[in-house]
């Protein structure tokens, strides 16, 4: 997910007939952030890559792995969506030897086309932009980051926001 230093403008509370405005930056910079949310119990891990494609997005699965304690041999189940360097990345995995580090603790689900409202990392993006970076005006990358950063910090133990988030109720 790329978050940019661009204002973005969304619904906010004004008093009637007036046309508020939000400062922007002129420049087109962004923090980029891949993450992991683990839907049981709310967890979140981000990685904050330079650019996406596939080598990024394996090594992003290795420092999930890492950092995930499954609790035993467990395996973890990775939803991915169908940006172009995650079909790459899990092609290689499912395929190439070097990579059976990962095959042994992951396996993949591909998302249906055009579907994000099943992937539970587009609930935290969505949810971050609204309660973060939209209304408001960025001076510099750092500072969009450094919001960023300690949000995402804030979610990175379990909690009951992001799991309500990721969850269906059954009827």
């Amino acid at each position: 997910m790329h978050f940019s230093i661009q204002s973005t403008i969304a619904r906010t509370w004004s008093p009637k007939g007036s046309k508020p405005q939000v400062k922007s930056y002129a420049g087109r910079k962004n923090a980029s952030y891949s993450g992991f949310v683990i839907p049981s119990d709310g967890r979140l891990f981000v990685a904050k890559p330079l650019w996406f494609n596939w080598e990024t997005t394996i090594d992003s699965f290795r420092q999930f792995i890492n950092q995930c304690d499954t609790g035993g041999n467990k395996r973890i189940i990775l939803v991915l969506d169908n940006a172009p360097w995650h079909k790459k990345a899990k092609r290689l995995v499912e395929k190439e030897p070097e990579y059976q580090d990962i095959r042994d603790r992951m396996s993949f689900v591909s998302l249906p086309p055009y579907s994000p409202d099943l992937n539970p990392i587009e609930q935290v993006w969505r949810i971050t932009r609204r309660e973060k970076t939209h209304n408001h005006f960025w001076p510099d990358l750092s500072s969009l980051s450094a919001t960023l950063d300690s949000w995402f910090a804030s979610l990175s133990n379990p909690n009951e926001k992001l799991r309500s988030l990721c969850s269906f109720k059954a009827n």
